[in-house]
């Protein structure tokens, strides 16, 4: 009888693991998941998405919507916004200090967190223009440059708020206006990226007094030590007005994108979970987000699971973690969240809308869609259903990997695609 070699057995062990032993990949989903035990002491195996051009393909939708490719040859795409007008604004741009970090650490920021273009990113702000509301976005022009990675945008009150990766600023902005009158305010400093997560996440409130800055840890588990993660892993409450800010909620690892339900006003946040745990775990989730509520890291996960890698432990913190409220599975690297809105059309008019940039340490990829999670008097109620899939296609290569999700209030939704440098829009046929 032949032996197995150590590796193949090792590998043979790794791809079982991510597979449930079916082929399949196990991804624990909904309010409350059965989550596998932790794996550890294994290298993630890393599963890199083979870029490819759509061609004439494009992403799949649902019976009854149509999808459009409304802006292309962008600076790598992460986040839009609708302006009182119908103007979109994109956010362009590459953050971090890659070339500081280490292999490992090279891969989980570019391919987790920026794709694999190899388009060099245009630290600025496009803006495009329907002007005859046909669908076309017939301009398509610079609105705002020189910027340090910009991500996260909000506005209100004639201020257009923007996230770069160590600052937030403002311009002032009046309707119809395609491009800025100069150079932004500077609002407050951010913890700029050191090795991990440089996006920075924004929404503002509905009354425009507060924004809220979605801000990741500085490691995966602290492993470079507490005093990196100073006012990191975290969401910020930053007075409009003043600058001034206070941590709103803690233990959020790398909360990635932020919104503000329509109907109740309540914060929300989609959250990239920690690594080095095996293919599924750790859940990504959609959650609620409490004033001064602590969700877990780097201590625990999914509520009272504690993380036995950190030291010191502490228990007093793990019991007052609060457990998420939705898992969107292990690694789908979540970067955008939105709520939908009756023009939407009857299946999808409550719910959050979520763009998964795709896994990229798993040997089953997951993600690359997007997904609507049905809502029920303010919470998600049910499964998860695919809005637009085909990102990855069933031949193993990779066409686009969405970012942000941003709704249309005349009904439409908007998505940043940061490996095809592409912004779609999905309507409903009428």
């Amino acid at each position: 009888m032949k032996l197995v070699p150590a590796l193949g057995l090792l590998s043979m062990a790794l791809l079982l693991a991510a597979c449930g032993g079916d082929g399949e990949p196990n991804q624990a989903l909904g309010p409350d998941p059965k989550l596998p035990a932790p794996q550890r002491g294994l290298l993630p195996s890393m599963k890199i998405a083979q870029p490819a051009a759509w061609g004439e393909q494009k992403p799949t939708v649902p019976e009854g919507f149509s999808i459009t490719a409304i802006a292309t040859g962008l600076k790598i795409p992460r986040q839009t916004l609708v302006l009182p007008n119908g103007d979109i604004l994109v956010a362009e741009g590459r953050g971090g200090s890659a070339a500081k970090l280490k292999p490992k650490d090279v891969i989980a920021s570019q391919i987790k967190a920026e794709g694999n273009t190899q388009v060099k990113g245009g630290n600025r702000l496009t803006l495009l223009r329907d002007a005859d509301g046909d669908g076309r976005y017939e301009v398509q022009t610079v609105f705002a440059e020189n910027l340090n990675a910009p991500y996260g945008l909000a506005f209100a009150d004639g201020k257009l708020y923007v996230a770069n990766q160590d600052a937030l600023v403002r311009f002032d902005y009046q309707d119809g206006q395609t491009r800025a009158d100069g150079p932004p305010t500077k609002v407050t400093d951010l913890p700029a990226a050191i090795n991990h997560h440089w996006t920075k996440a924004l929404t503002i409130s509905p009354d425009g007094r507060y924004l809220y800055v979605g801000i990741g840890s500085n490691s995966n588990i602290t492993e470079r030590g507490m005093e990196v993660e100073i006012d990191r892993a975290m969401v910020w409450q930053v007075d409009a007005a003043t600058g001034a800010h206070r941590p709103y909620a803690t233990g959020l690892r790398n909360p990635t994108a932020l919104a503000i339900q329509p109907q109740t006003g309540q914060l929300w946040a989609v959250v990239n979970e920690r690594d080095e745990l095996g293919p599924d775990l750790v859940p990504d989730y959609l959650t609620s987000v409490r004033e001064g509520g602590f969700y877990g890291w780097p201590y625990s996960y999914w509520g009272q699971n504690v993380d036995e890698r950190v030291r010191p432990q502490n228990p007093e913190r793990v019991a007052a973690a609060i457990k998420p409220d939705y898992s969107l599975g292990s690694h789908v690297a979540a970067l955008g969240v939105g709520f939908s809105i009756p023009a939407m059309g009857e299946r999808f008019a409550d719910g959050a809308f979520v763009g998964e940039h795709g896994s990229w340490n798993r040997p089953n990829p997951v993600g690359y869609k997007v997904i609507f999670v049905p809502f029920s008097n303010g919470k998600p109620a049910g499964e998860p259903i695919d809005f637009a899939t085909g990102f990855r296609g069933e031949d193993g290569k990779t066409r686009g990997r969405p970012v942000g999700v941003t709704v249309d209030p005349r009904g439409a939704l908007i998505i940043a695609d940061d490996l095809a440098n592409t912004v779609w829009r999905v309507t409903p046929n009428r």
